[in-house]
């Protein structure tokens, strides 16, 4: 009797401690595209910054665009997730962010040489170019993922149609978390006459290119502006947030390198203070401990993040 005793207690501590070691996941949810809108239509009352983990937040053991990947960061933070498309030889939306396989799966030459089912035989590698047992998703299986998880900023690759991409948004019903990237006016453009109700991550880095958008015919409440790379004047932010429009700014490059090469400085927490309210970049981790700080710090809450 004793040693089933002893037996059972050591079950029950493996067990706590198992429990105790499971992640927690910090979604986003949005039931309409309403709430969307209500989400990111900027006002000093109305701010809960976000990161986006840029090609879902590759770390080690966890490759770049793909699902396992993208499930890890939200054990971090309540995130966005930027993601690229790319063909198969057989014209399935699958997602890859380079032309060619090698630097990120076991497959070697350009994708488009491929069909879905020779790429299924592949594994992805993470940046360290360790093979892991994940596989190349497609769309559609990122799409279904994402209901009640993530918020989606969806990036094509060229050659990739929009119209395509749009069926299946509509396709998955994911129109309320999804953000689709474009890099030009034109491209915003299209997008829109495509699909006026889905929001636009378009560039606008000077006021004039604001502009030109709304001369296309591109709403001020359709769009995310992604400011660029480098934090801009905090005249731009002004510009943008008194047109009720949230910014993204792009930490992913020297940004990125100098908050890991001093932390001390709180560089994405001064980054959000200065007026930016969506990141995206590479540092996921540091980045998640900043943020949460800030909104700690300003008591910042949404009814839409759990």
């Amino acid at each position: 009797m004793k040693f089933h005793h002893l037996f059972l207690l050591a079950f029950i501590a493996i067990f706590i401690s198992c429990k105790q070691e499971e992640k927690v996941h910090h979604y986003i949810k949005f039931n309409n595209t309403k709430d969307l809108y209500q989400f990111l239509k900027w006002s000093p009352g109305n701010r809960f910054p976000l990161i986006s983990a840029h090609r879902g937040g590759p770390m080690p053991g966890f490759p770049e665009n793909c699902i396992e990947t993208f499930a890890n960061a939200t054990t971090y933070n309540p995130v966005i997730i930027e993601f690229d498309i790319a063909y198969s030889k057989d014209s399935v939306m699958v997602i890859m962010h380079d032309d060619k396989l090698d630097r990120t799966s076991t497959g070697k030459g350009a994708i488009g040489n491929y069909t879905y089912e020779a790429l299924k035989t592949f594994n992805l590698k993470d940046d360290e170019g360790k093979e892991t047992k994940f596989k190349i998703p497609t769309l559609d299986s990122v799409l279904s993922w994402s209901k009640g998880k993530a918020l989606l900023t969806i990036d094509l690759k060229k050659g990739v149609s929009y119209a395509k991409v749009i069926e299946k948004v509509r396709q998955y019903k994911v129109e309320s978390n999804s953000i689709i990237i474009t890099y030009t006016a034109n491209q915003a453009k299209e997008v829109h006459q495509l699909a006026p109700d889905l929001m636009i991550s378009a560039s606008v880095q000077k006021k004039s290119e604001l502009k030109r958008l709304n001369n296309l015919g591109v709403p001020n409440n359709r769009i995310v502006a992604f400011v660029g790379v480098s934090a801009p004047d905090k005249d731009l932010y002004k510009f943008l947030h008194d047109k009720g429009i949230t910014t993204i700014l792009g930490t992913m490059g020297n940004i990125d390198k100098s908050a890991m090469a001093s932390p001390a400085k709180n560089v994405y927490y001064h980054l959000v203070n200065n007026g930016a309210d969506i990141l995206s970049g590479d540092n996921l981790p540091q980045a998640s401990e900043e943020l949460d700080k800030f909104r700690y710090n300003k008591k910042l809450s949404s009814e839409f993040i759990n």
